[in-house]
């Protein structure tokens, strides 16, 4: 069966706040081609994802906007349902098709859903509902075959969250009378129990070298680059989310929120995951990071009380940057330092780099301080975790630690 490649619905949190139908002509003659229930249904999930947004994150509402957005199109086009006469095998039928969904429904790229002209929002024509992940290692292959997409773990496991809390939200607006969600993920054949050794996402410490290396020899090669090392070292050292140096609509990160106590140790204030704010430890290292990038800005060399210039300055506009724009920026170093290295010592050495994101900054600082033997309640409590358990299942994994180092006493004979 060919299925007519879907239309996106929800815009950008931003934009969702302040929607209005006559804006969005394309959409508003898709939904009203479908039954009532749909633009209801429609509206339902405005409502929750609004709340969600508003009571979350942004980055929140983008994760859950995306499972949502999902659902609700494969239960209009697809399903033909209304989702508060959905059972639990409804649920898992919806499983069988996010496991393999048709290939017009698949993407190979982060696309806006919509475009706006004349005043009007469109649907982008490159944005599809499902995304095939395709390795940063291997992005130079010309053809992709949509076909083999299969959601990981993880994927899955983002899907019923997601979708069980818009339904516990339903309920509580008495909008529908019971979660199949629950009931159905027991029973979903494509979970699997994995009790695997978990690998850290992190660089070596020879490869964050060439890549502080790479950093510095670029900043000192051209101004401009000042703001691509303070970004790296900032990331790994401070063990910072990318999110947490970025211009969001409800916090914005300024220099004043470094700050000093009585004792003259520096701290900085960060609004981080689960709209928590927490003071992070500033080593005396990264001080001398912040120094060159506060002069290459023309202001004193450490920050001021109150100091209200943003911490990460576009070089053209005004504000701070975007997660995205801040990931460019590191993705130009992580580039330039694997081909130092692929040089240097090879490409199996530098392989990493091709693969590393922003994330795998954060993991590399963390792992290195608990390596150097620093207390893991201070790593916790740096990194924002909730948890010491979660430091160490994430970062140290001691029990692995010594599982391996017993394995390799086993003998042959």
């Amino acid at each position: 069966m060919i299925i007519n490649k879907p239309t996106p619905l929800y815009p950008r949190y931003s934009d969702l706040i302040e929607f209005y139908f006559e804006d969005y002509p394309e959409l508003t003659k898709f939904l009203n081609s479908l039954p009532d229930w749909c633009l209801e249904h429609f509206h339902w999930a405005k409502s929750f994802l609004e709340y969600t947004g508003r009571n979350k994150s942004v980055h929140t509402y983008d994760r859950f906007r995306n499972e949502i957005e999902r659902f609700l199109l494969w239960a209009f086009l697809i399903k033909q349902s209304p989702i508060d006469q959905f059972r639990k095998q409804d649920i898992l039928d919806y499983a069988d098709f996010c496991w393999q969904p048709p290939v017009n429904w698949i993407g190979t790229s982060n696309q806006e859903r919509f475009k706006v002209a004349n005043g009007y929002s469109s649907a982008n024509e490159a944005w599809f509902p499902f995304k095939i992940q395709v390795p940063k290692a291997h992005k130079s292959i010309a053809k992709i075959d949509k076909k083999k997409y299969r959601p990981s773990q993880e994927t899955l496991k983002a899907l019923f969250t997601a979708i069980s809390t818009f339904y516990d939200y339903l309920m509580y607006e008495e909008l529908c009378y019971g979660n199949p969600v629950k009931i159905a993920r027991k029973d979903c054949r494509y979970f699997i129990t994995d009790t695997q050794v978990k690998e850290i996402k992190r660089l070596t410490s020879s490869q964050w070298e060439y890549v502080l290396d790479t950093a510095v020899e670029m900043a000192n090669e051209d101004l401009i680059f000042e703001r691509n090392l303070f970004i790296i070292a900032a990331l790994k050292t401070l063990f910072l989310r990318i999110s947490e140096l970025s211009e969001r609509a409800d916090w914005s990160p300024i220099m004043g929120h470094f700050w000093q106590d009585e004792d003259e140790n520096w701290w900085l204030k960060v609004f981080g995951k689960g709209r928590k704010l927490r003071d992070i430890t500033v080593p005396t290292d990264f001080l001398p990071f912040l120094q060159r990038y506060r002069l290459y800005r023309g202001l004193p060399g450490m920050p001021l009380t109150k100091e209200n210039n943003v911490l990460v300055e576009k070089i053209r506009g005004q504000g701070g940057m975007t997660s995205r724009q801040l990931r460019r920026l590191v993705q130009d170093v992580f580039d330039k330092a694997y081909e130092n290295m692929r040089v240097n010592e090879g490409p199996t050495k530098a392989l990493k780099l091709k693969e590393a994101s922003t994330h795998w900054l954060r993991h590399t600082g963390a792992s290195m301080e608990i390596e150097r033997g620093r207390p893991l309640k201070d790593v916790s409590e740096d990194l924002g975790h909730a948890s010491m358990a979660t430091t160490d299942t994430v970062y140290v994994q001691s029990e692995n630690k010594q599982r391996a180092e017993s394995g390799k006493q086993r003998k042959v004979n």
